[in-house]
């Protein structure tokens, strides 16, 4: 492990997504510890990042969720200390952080994604329920976890949804409602992993249900034939390609009854947490956590 060097995991942050940073970040630094890496803490909201060039890093693992850890703010900084890191560079992290941009990137690529639209406080509610149907996703565009973001089934909601969403982010999107299976597809370098089908309560995977309770149901294998299955992680590959994404990441899509995909958004830092989806689709792919951690790590690099 002695070729690593000296390791830098990034956790916590001071997004709203901090707490299941924190999770994901523990976990990761355990993992390496244990494999005999010489791997510590980091956590950006309690100190500077020049301190990891001062301190001599030779690599960082990105466990940071959110903004300032997943825009690629955080990349940028490493990049001019010429610190190597995971995941995804400047650029495509920042494209998929962007919900709203990430969509224009996949609509002029021809890749299948919900119709939408951008909300602010002088929005036509009816026309935009008019436009999209009901229910509507409402989210903050720029966070992650389902931070802010509201299922709104009645038009009368509509307003409030926004509201909430605005909370977090000045940018706020609503998106149709595509019935169907909800699935997630990771990858790891240039090689798709098994997609994971995701079985909320009451079909609510919200903050809630995607990391404290024990209620939603996590299929890996998937159930679909291993032809679509293919088709369909060749379709996230692409999705990932047009943003530029390396590394590793995960993919949110919906796939109707009669067979038809929507990409949903793009993840370039997932969770690593006891209820994360990448770990799960690794382990049937035969790679234990520690294992996949060290693969992440081994993808660290600049530019």
């Amino acid at each position: 492990m002695k070729r690593f060097g000296k390791v830098a995991v990034l956790f916590g942050g001071a997004s709203a997504e901090r707490e299941v940073s924190l999770m994901s970040g523990r976990a990761v630094l355990a993992a390496l510890q244990g494999a005999g890496v010489d791997a510590h803490a980091f956590d950006p909201a309690e100190r500077d990042l020049h301190c990891l060039k001062e301190e001599g890093y030779d690599r960082v693992f990105i466990a940071l969720h959110g903004r300032g850890g997943e825009d690629g703010t955080v990349q940028g900084a490493l990049e001019l200390m010429g610190i190597p890191y995971t995941g995804s560079g400047v650029m495509a992290s920042a494209l998929s952080m962007d919900k709203w941009r990430t969509k224009m990137v996949w609509l002029a690529a021809g890749l299948p994604t919900p119709r939408y639209a951008i909300l602010d406080a002088d929005s036509d509610w009816g026309a935009v329920v008019r436009d999209l149907g009901l229910p509507i996703f409402v989210k903050p565009v720029h966070e992650g976890s389902s931070m802010g973001a509201t299922k709104v089934t009645e038009a009368g909601q509509l307003a409030a949804a926004w509201e909430l969403a605005a909370r977090y982010d000045d940018l706020v999107i609503a998106e149709e409602f595509i019935a169907g299976a909800e699935l997630t597809a990771p990858f790891l370098e240039d090689q798709p992993l098994p997609l994971v089908r995701i079985v909320a309560p009451g079909g609510n995977y919200d903050y809630q249900n995607k990391y404290f309770t024990d209620d939603t149901r996590y299929d890996c294998p998937c159930g679909l034939p291993a032809e679509q299955e293919a088709v369909l992680q060749a379709l996230v590959m692409k999705c990932a390609r047009m943003l530029g994404c390396r590394g590793w990441g995960r993919a949110d899509l919906i796939l109707t009854e009669d067979g038809r995909p929507y990409l949903l958004e793009m993840n370039t830092s997932p969770g690593m947490t006891a209820h994360s989806l990448v770990p799960m689709s690794a382990r049937v792919a035969g790679l234990s956590f520690e294992a996949l951690c060290l693969k992440i790590l081994e993808g660290a690099r600049l530019g």
